[in-house]
């Protein structure tokens, strides 16, 4: 049995996909019912029912967006560094395997040699630079909690997506901006995503952190243009002309843009669809949001 913590959030909900696709039995776990940012209930929950994993897909990323976190710092603290922190602690305690769903945005702009960033890289978006958003900031230093922990799977996701319209899917994102921002990044393909982190337990991957993007890099201009070609949505796609402009007038807080290497991950023997079949594939399955 699977215990997942965050259950009913976009993530956690292609959790819940994924299991009910399975055949896996899981508990989603609602702070409703059980406290589990309490160490010792948490502790006790995971003696009495002995999951086989824990997935902790709990996490405070604001909405719409980033910008919110900035109003919400200390639920965001909580959310993204202490509570990753607790998990750790009741898990070690009762000897329960778990992965933790991070983020990629600890990273911005490019590596010197022009090579995508990999674990190995020390992030670079975080409060130790002073050069980020108090979102990215908090997940680096949920890390960093989480840097001496036994038993845990890291999983990074970035600016997910699927054929699936709503306000927390990258392409919806895209489609409902006045202006955008042309960038290049690394995005998550959201059910891939989650069948990808759940197989790295299965196939009992060394315990760790993984970068899970699909494979390749996009800019804004060519996700927009892909979705105008598929005729899921043909209206003029506007863009700021600098990120100066972005941030002067429709941004509060410094965005993360780069690109980070999903290889560790394939050469363990899992592999996601390339990012640009995974994207024209999601456009046309697309489904709308109920109105």
């Amino acid at each position: 049995m699977i215990y997942l913590l965050g259950g009913r959030g976009y993530v956690g909900q292609a959790y819940q996909r994924l299991f009910e696709a399975m055949s896996i039995d899981f508990k989603t776990i609602v702070r409703e019912s059980m406290d589990y940012t309490d160490v010792a209930t948490l502790e006790a929950a995971l003696k009495r029912d002995r999951p086989d994993f824990l997935i902790n897909a709990a996490g405070f990323t604001g909405k719409p967006n980033v910008d919110a976190c900035e109003d919400a710092r200390d639920a965001c603290l909580f959310g993204n560094a202490v509570l990753p922190g607790r998990i750790a602690r009741a898990c070690g305690e009762a000897g329960i395997l778990w992965g933790h769903v991070s983020s990629g945005c600890i990273y911005t702009g490019s590596r010197e040699d022009g090579i995508a960033f990999t674990e190995q890289d020390e992030p670079n978006f975080t409060f130790r630079q002073d050069n980020g958003s108090f979102y990215s900031g908090s997940k680096a230093l949920g890390e960093e909690v989480l840097s001496n922990a036994e038993g845990v799977y890291i999983w990074r996701l970035r600016m997910p997506f699927n054929h699936q319209d709503g306000p927390r899917n990258f392409l919806s994102k895209l489609m409902r901006y006045e202006k955008l921002l042309d960038a290049t990044n690394s995005i998550s393909q959201l059910d891939e995503f989650a069948a990808a982190t759940f197989a790295s337990w299965q196939k009992k991957l060394q315990l760790g952190t993984y970068n899970v993007t699909n494979p390749g890099q996009v800019t804004t201009r060519e996700v927009v243009e892909w979705i105008r070609e598929s005729g899921v949505c043909e209206r003029e796609f506007r863009f700021f002309e600098s990120e100066q402009e972005f941030m002067r007038t429709a941004a509060r807080t410094p965005r993360s843009n780069c690109v980070i290497s999903s290889a560790k991950l394939a050469a363990a023997g899992i592999h996601l669809t390339p990012v640009k079949q995974a994207v024209q594939t999601a456009l046309a399955n697309w489904e709308e949001a109920d109105s």
